[in-house]
């Protein structure tokens, strides 16, 4: 098809019903206009240009056309052109070929990108079972998911570990609308909203490591889910992040907790994991006292792009809230190794916040420990956090191993 396209835009065919002329060089067409040039684009495509001011030749032989007629003119110096033979009567397939071959190129690029796309890292998106069902899948960090420190931030493995949960739901087929609402979800206008995130890290991964997060889900007492991940090195298999997260239902209408009912239980139960979480800590989080503050900052509001689809401030927004108030010189000197934070109440779009942060005289070797409270200007509580903290040069990378497996 492709071989005919381009023969077509070199070579004149008649059409049926037309009538061909006798002349010296065969039977031409009697509708035959003035000849073209074809020319090779740089782009590969073809100039077509006619030539109406000089007489055109056929084997040296100038031809003009009468009234329908062909006519031949023999030019007086014809020794000056090459004798006429059955080679140089052929036509010229060079331009032909060269067509061919730039469209064949141009189709192996194509190929050769979208192969190598569907091979990005970032890009895999492998299920598997075991004990359950399980998710896994693989990231690339880029330049813009890291901070000062040439490692990810806190931020973007939130923000990762929401990617593989939704990708989770959706792979099982869960993911009707919304943020891995259900179809029966849906029905009664019930969404997830998280409760608690607890999160180790024992290494930060850098620009351009390549990352495989593994993801399943578990039964939390009677009206709650538990979400796991472990983050790995693609390369290594070392454990590098461990998180664990509790998650309840919400009526969307009346911004209240709901139970989860029985239809909805019979879709989540049966992708359940029977496992415990990968971080077991039950140490209990105490209110903050304003007062005692070390840090505030205060006149925080949340922006149009920090609302996800069910309408309030995403749970990632908080931790960057509550860490505006943390003192700039612990940035400087430490990083972020331990993080709990339970959520109180959800934060709408016109709501305006305060960021407290204490630190915990009691420590835990060389780390530090500091406790947050992130609530209302009003005096409502939103959220209540601990982070824990090391020295950055406690190893490579300014990582430390937590000392578990």
């Amino acid at each position: 098809m492709v071989s005919a396209a381009a023969s077509s835009a070199f070579f004149s065919f008649p059409a049926p019903g037309t009538s061909l002329k006798p002349g010296k060089f065969g039977n031409w067409p009697s509708n035959l206009s003035v000849p073209f040039n074809p020319k090779a684009n740089h782009n590969g495509g073809f100039h077509v240009k006619a030539n109406t001011s000089a007489h055109p030749k056929a084997n040296g032989s100038a031809v003009s056309l009468k009234d329908g007629s062909l006519e031949t003119q023999e030019g007086t110096s014809s020794s000056s052109h090459p004798p006429r033979t059955f080679i140089n009567q052929l036509p010229d397939w060079s331009m032909l070929l060269s067509a061919i071959t730039t469209v064949f190129v141009a189709a192996e690029k194509q190929w050769t990108m979208l192969d190598r796309k569907s091979k990005r890292p970032d890009m895999l998106v492998e299920p598997f079972v075991q004990d359950g069902v399980s998710f896994k899948q693989s990231f690339s960090i880029r330049s813009y998911e890291i901070g000062a420190d040439r490692t990810a931030s806190i931020e973007t493995l939130m923000n990762i570990f929401q990617e593989t949960s939704l990708n989770h739901c959706k792979s099982l087929g869960l993911l009707n609308d919304g943020f891995g609402r259900t179809p029966e979800m849906c029905k009664r206008d019930l969404i997830w909203v998280v409760t608690k995130m607890q999160i180790e890290v024992n290494r930060y991964p850098t620009w351009g490591d390549t990352i495989e997060v593994t993801t399943w889900v578990s039964e939390s007492g009677k009206n709650g889910m538990s979400r796991d991940w472990l983050i790995s090195d693609c390369h290594t298999g070392e454990i590098l992040i461990r998180a664990t997260s509790v998650w309840a239902m919400m009526n969307q209408k009346t911004r209240r907790l709901s139970k989860i009912p029985d239809e909805v239980r019979q879709e989540i139960v049966p992708y359940f994991v029977d496992s415990a979480p990968v971080i077991e800590d039950d140490r209990k989080l105490h209110k903050l006292d304003v007062k005692t503050g070390d840090s505030i900052r205060n006149g925080l509001t949340p922006r149009w792009n920090d609302l996800d689809v069910n309408q309030h401030v995403n749970n990632v927004k908080y931790i960057g809230w509550i860490l505006k108030s943390v003192p700039t010189e612990v940035f400087v000197t430490q990083e972020l190794c331990g993080l709990t934070l339970e959520y109180r109440r959800e934060c709408r779009r016109d709501s305006v916040l305060e960021s407290v942060t204490a630190m915990d005289p009691s420590k835990e070797g060389d780390r530090s420990l500091y406790q947050h409270l992130l609530r209302l200007e009003n005096g409502a509580d939103i959220a209540l956090g601990r982070t824990e903290w090391r020295p950055k040069n406690a190893g490579a990378n300014g990582a430390v191993s937590t000392g578990k497996t």
